[in-house]
């Protein structure tokens, strides 16, 4: 399937590893310019010059908003932005709940805000995609922490931002991925540390496996294109049914 985003301009947090690379891996396979950011970005993770990295605290608000303006001076605006990053603070501590309200949440709100008055100016099926969580609709092995409330409020966020951007023309969807495989990221670690609990946790996914983070990306990066115009504040489980009940 084409989905027509050659010439698409596309903002990305949390960009070089796991599933935020993922992301901006298949974007550029698609033709669009990448414009992505983290704390340890060096500007080289991708072989592609329409790969755009910098350096970045996604909570340094002013800095994000440099960013922002910055990209869509220098390409002419902005289509597509994707809000990825995480403090993936799972323990229920006070340091935790404000770390990731900071970032799960705060960081996120401000980098739509700032993004919106370039979005609203797109004409190229403008269209912000957060990626939350499962733990966001569903108990687990997350409560009684942090992440699964705060994933819950961005999904619920995000809708009520659908209804209000949509006179503009504006979409917003939420990518919800259960547990995701990366060698080098948690469950890659979990699996080397503790083989039993992994296993336990595979055994609770009806599919039998973790997904991957190109499945969450092709979600994201489908829901992103024109070829989806007519989905807006839809939440999209890539979790393999890991959920327990039924979502309406």
């Amino acid at each position: 399937m084409h989905l027509n985003l050659e010439n698409s301009i596309v903002l990305v947090t949390g960009g070089t590893a796991s599933i935020g690379k993922a992301i901006v891996e298949t974007f550029l396979e698609e033709g669009a310019t990448v414009l992505y950011c983290s704390r340890n970005c060096t500007g080289k993770e991708f072989e592609n010059e329409k790969a755009i990295g910098t350096k970045l605290d996604i909570c340094d608000k002013e800095a994000v908003g440099r960013w922002i303006q910055d990209s869509a001076d220098k390409f002419g605006g902005l289509d597509i932005v994707v809000s990825n990053v995480s403090a993936l603070a799972v323990p229920d501590t006070p340091e935790n709940w404000a770390l990731t309200f900071q970032t799960d949440i705060d960081a996120a709100v401000n980098l739509i805000k700032l993004s919106l008055p370039h979005l609203e100016k797109s004409t190229r099926s403008p269209c912000i995609i957060t990626i939350a969580s499962v733990s966001g609709v569903s108990h687990d092995m997350s409560a009684p922490g942090p992440y699964g409330p705060f994933k819950a409020a961005l999904i619920h966020y995000s809708h009520n931002l659908a209804r209000e951007l949509a006179p503009k023309g504006v979409r917003v969807n939420i990518v919800s991925p259960g547990n995701i495989y990366d060698k080098d990221g948690f469950w890659g670690s979990v699996e080397k540390g503790n083989k039993e609990f992994f296993d336990k946790m595979i055994g609770l996914n009806p599919t039998g496996r973790m997904g991957t983070t190109k499945e969450v990306a092709d979600a994201v990066v489908f829901l992103s294109s024109p070829r989806s115009s007519f989905t807006s504040g839809a939440n999209l489980m890539v979790d393999g049914v890991y959920r327990v009940g039924t979502q309406f």
